[in-house]
């Protein structure tokens, strides 16, 4: 074994995610700018939404299981009728 060090493991520490300027700000202030920035979020973008079904183009056609949607002369009769 040798004793290398991992070039990725040895970096320099990130700069502040937060700079406070005043020197009269309060702890309190200092908590409550700290809270919005987290209930900001971020990181991961949000998920897509999940498309619905029912916004599906596919479900104005009237498909039956083995059968091809009716068409040609009387097709819209024919697409509420029974067979």
């Amino acid at each position: 074994m040798t004793n290398e060090t991992n070039p990725e493991a040895v970096a320099a520490p990130a700069a502040p995610l937060l700079r406070i300027i005043t020197p009269s700000t309060t702890p309190e202030e200092v908590a409550a700018i700290v809270a919005v920035f987290s209930a900001l979020g971020g990181g991961a973008p949000a998920e897509e939404p999940v498309k619905s079904e029912w916004a599906s183009p596919a479900r104005k056609l009237r498909t039956y299981p083995g059968r091809a949607p009716a068409h040609g002369r009387g097709a819209w009769r024919a697409s509420a009728l029974p067979r």
